[in-house]
């Protein structure tokens, strides 16, 4: 059994500070994420900040006329504040659009799913869709005719799961003006036979094409859908996220956020580094390293440096089945090391997608050359580490770059091998996939998030599979390497001091005086609830910088 709540703290670490709370959380069950001191009943926050922490008795006269006091009822579970350390929200507000094709199975019940959203959708305006599976495909070829059957002959972009792939109609195309391949900065495709473009895009500089032309919100409208998206993350019990989708236009959507009053998250912000970025595009994102707000920030440059699996994008040490999986995102690999070297002397934190074993070591060769962490103190970090070698993951612990891994990823994957990455990698490579384990084991740091919207953003599923390898709920489906689960505790690290320890932020993460004011309560401990009922864990409170962004009775 844990340490009494109550007894936990000694009233010597609960600060006095001379101006009441602002917020205070008493008669509750705190997990604070620090060794010393790891349970509390109570919590105080003054001006964003966390002032006290310790028992019921020392928090208390803290509470002044003005302080909202919450009383746990003996039963309330607050942990530190969840962040997801690998997020799209501004992505997600844009291509998570129309027709929701998540954990549909069959191509049957896609085509219903984008019939429907046709039917909605007025003349003369595209029909949008998400979170495809190319296995409802049974083998065959992404193309127009996938969709067209559902849609006819109107105007239809649909994106896959993976966010790296899209398929459009053939009039979708038509309006994009894309007729025949073209060159990218980039490893994207405009997948083509001898008829012209088949309708399969490859990676975003190809679907960007086509998204382009198709009518969406802009101004004050998608700032208000990205709003909505940071709300929604709040009702899940999230109080931050690092949003790798930046753009210095997405600096100026946060700062306009947060002026509203409508920035209930705390946002990390990498610039996407394209491979085909001017001069001066490059030194506008160098001269924005130390702009934040309140409760975002920059300072992370962030790289592709290949794509995804089931395409045959990832970059592999050997084939895939396929005979694919040798090119990197970058065509010219030295230049990826050098703009990772220049970011990173200019105190920017590097981070790299990278899910093939062969992107994998580039990303540790392109750090070791630059040779220095961020300006902050964070590590440089690797991001999805889908295969990695034996050799690789004894190097990620010893250089101290972080592993920031998405277990919800496995849910595409199926423990007889009949998935399509399955398919692509062999049995062989599969066993030494998603290596959280091994990584840990080694030393290395670990932060764990969904890249929603390609997996569910909840994380209380996101941790429930960190910890079963297998959906939650389903105690009858196979583990997939069972060897590599996490504990209830590591789970949540990778969500609370990981996810801040990968930014190089120790005042998050944690509940103590001098720590940010973020908390996330629960109905019961989310450690001490089995995995297979995590999912359902109601989220009682949110709280971002001391402010309450979300309460359960909000959403009756």
């Amino acid at each position: 059994m844990p340490t009494r709540p109550d007894r936990a703290v000694s009233p010597a670490r609960a600060a006095r500070p001379s101006q009441p709370a602002d917020l205070v959380v008493r008669n509750a069950r705190i997990r604070t994420l620090v060794p010393s001191a790891p349970w509390a009943s109570a919590v105080a926050i003054r001006g964003g900040e966390i002032v006290a922490v310790g028992a019921d008795r020392d928090v208390a006269p803290l509470a002044g006329p003005g302080t909202e006091t919450i009383d746990g009822g003996g039963t309330l579970s607050v942990v530190p504040g969840l962040t997801d350390a690998h997020i799209h929200p501004v992505w997600g507000a844009e291509l998570a659009v129309g027709a929701d094709l998540n954990g549909l199975t069959t191509l049957a019940a896609v085509h219903a799913a984008l019939t429907a959203e046709a039917a909605a959708t007025p003349a003369g305006e595209w029909v949008r869709g998400w979170g495809l599976d190319p296995a409802v495909l049974g083998g065959q070829p992404i193309s127009s005719a996938a969709i067209a059957a559902a849609v006819g002959d109107r105007p239809a972009l649909v994106l896959c799961y993976d966010l790296h792939t899209a398929v459009a109609t053939r009039p979708a195309l038509a309006l994009a003006g894309v007729d025949g391949p073209r060159a990218f900065g980039d490893a994207s495709e405009i997948v083509c036979d001898a008829d012209g473009p088949t309708g399969e895009l490859r990676e975003p500089s190809a679907y960007r094409l086509v998204l382009d032309a198709a009518p969406g919100s802009t101004g004050a409208a998608f700032r208000r859908r990205v709003g909505g998206v940071l709300r929604d993350l709040a009702r899940l019990g999230l109080t931050g996220g690092h949003a790798m989708d930046g753009t210095p236009e997405g600096l100026a959507l946060y700062t306009e956020l947060e002026q509203e009053g409508a920035l209930c998250q705390r946002v990390v912000v990498p610039f996407w580094q394209r491979p085909d970025a001017t001069e001066a595009e490059i030194e506008e994102q160098l001269a924005l390293r130390d702009a934040r707000g309140r409760r975002w920030r920059g300072g992370v440059a962030k790289f592709f440096v290949d794509g995804v699996i089931e395409t045959g994008t990832a970059w592999l040490e050997e084939p895939d089945s396929h005979g694919e999986g040798l090119t990197p995102y970058w065509p010219d690999p030295e230049r990826y090391r050098e703009r990772v070297v220049r970011f990173a002397r200019a105190g920017f934190q590097c981070v790299s997608h990278a899910i093939g074993d062969r992107a994998v070591r580039a990303s540790l060769d392109a750090y070791a050359a630059a040779g220095v962490r961020a300006a902050n103190g964070a590590p440089h970090r690797v991001e999805h580490l889908e295969l990695v070698t034996d050799r690789d993951v004894t190097r990620i612990a010893a250089e101290g770059v972080v592993a920031s891994m998405q277990p919800l990823y496995m849910q595409a994957r199926r423990a007889d091998g009949s998935d399509i990455w399955t398919g692509r990698v062999g049995s062989e490579r599969a066993a030494r996939a998603f290596r959280t384990r091994d990584l840990l084991n080694a030393g290395a740091q670990l932060a764990l998030g969904s890249d929603w919207p390609v997996s569910p953003v909840d994380p209380r599923v996101g941790m429930a599979w960190a910890r079963l390898r297998r959906p939650p709920g389903q105690p009858d489906v196979e583990v997939l390497e069972p060897a590599q689960r996490l504990t209830a505790l590591e789970a949540l690290q990778g969500y609370t001091s990981g996810a801040a320890d990968a930014v190089g932020e120790p005042r998050q993460g944690r509940i103590a005086p001098g720590c940010a004011g973020d908390l996330t309560a629960f109905a019961a401990d989310p450690v001490e609830v089995s995995a297979d009922e995590l999912p359902d864990l109601p989220v009682c409170l949110t709280v971002v910088d001391g402010e309450i962004v979300f309460r359960a009775e909000e959403s009756r």
